[in-house]
């Protein structure tokens, strides 16, 4: 099998993975090849004039990421993190985004008939939301992580 054929092979294995989290309750999902991996809440160093959801940075293996609170960002009121609260270290158009989470939950396969446009009446934050999807007893709001971070990073969104 050549190295072009093993990339294509993983890309399909990913490509119906997600990385579920929870926010107040809810489950959200973001697709599995973007994550690179997941930490525990640390030290993150303050940076002034910046929005209230972009906590600061921290040094992973000496390169700098910015951190942002999933929650802030949903417009949810923010509340003191626990051991349950992680960072999502997620890759958008080569730009390393840590990403803090209430908790994640799994990994979930979604096959293609599980997943559905988002309702045009979830208001706002709608633009966000790539689709969703159905699994078990859950209803997961799949972000478009491109859209959800485009002014922040200015991430060209296509």
């Amino acid at each position: 099998m050549t190295n072009l054929e093993k990339k294509a092979e993983l890309s399909d294995f990913l490509n119906d993975r997600y990385l579920l989290f929870t926010i107040e309750g809810s489950y959200y999902g973001l697709p599995l090849a973007m994550a690179l991996e997941i930490l525990t809440v640390q030290s993150i160093t303050k940076l002034p004039r910046v929005a209230d959801y972009v906590k600061g940075i921290i040094n992973l293996r000496g390169k700098v990421i910015p951190v942002l609170d999933v929650r802030k960002k949903l417009g949810i009121p923010e509340r003191p993190y626990d051991d349950a609260n992680c960072i999502i270290v997620i890759e958008i158009r080569d730009v390393h985004v840590g990403l803090i989470v209430d908790m994640v939950s799994e990994v979930a396969t979604v096959p293609a008939d599980r997943v559905i446009p988002p309702p045009k009446t979830i208001g706002e934050n709608s633009n966000f939301i790539s689709s969703v999807s159905q699994l078990d007893n859950k209803i997961v709001l799949n972000l478009d992580c491109e859209r959800f971070f485009a002014n922040d990073f200015e991430i060209a969104v296509s």
